[in-house]
């Protein structure tokens, strides 16, 4: 008979490595649209043409995403609006700017917190090759190849800026 524990281990595995499939995925479109589009164009383009891109992936996208914000008891409705939520699982944050601020980064941190959310991405369609806009933070997410990390999604993913958040 098996253990109840390791069923839920097995099913926590599961979405975490549907998380980073997801991300795979994201990281793919999101070079796809910057190679056919180019730096420069505004904000709300790439939020479409990315959305667009992952749809045709077969991901469900959801764009600006009102969430809710809970603070001692009081609940502000709508406290910020993630740019893209895909599959319900990974939070995508897209800027157009010329670098990356810190101040970026951290609103990424804070959306991941605030949603509960264990993945998240910073695009930022405004550098040169977008391979050195991508910037992805995990939230509590485990990395091992245990939990279905294949070596060729950390190879693709090995250009990009990892971050964890604080606990």
């Amino acid at each position: 008979m098996k253990s109840m524990e390791g069923i839920i281990s097995r099913k926590g595995a599961e979405a975490q490595s549907k998380e980073n499939k997801i991300g795979s995925a994201i990281v793919d479109a999101s070079i796809e649209v910057h190679r056919f589009l180019g730096p420069g164009l505004l904000e709300s383009v790439y939020e479409s043409a990315l959305a667009h891109e992952l749809a045709l992936r077969g991901l469900t996208v959801a764009c600006q995403v009102p969430i809710d914000v809970t603070y001692k008891g009081i609940r502000f409705e709508h406290g910020f609006r993630a740019d893209l939520i895909i599959e319900n699982l990974v939070v995508v944050e897209l800027k157009s700017v010329e670098q990356i601020s810190a101040a970026h980064r951290k609103q990424l941190q804070t959306y991941l917190r605030l949603s509960d959310l264990k993945l998240g991405f910073l695009l930022n369609f405004g550098a040169p090759l977008m391979k050195s806009g991508i910037v992805r933070t995990v939230n509590g997410l485990e990395e091992s190849s245990t939990l279905g990390v294949s070596a060729s999604l950390r190879e693709s993913l090995s250009f990009i800026s990892n971050e964890q958040i604080p606990s």
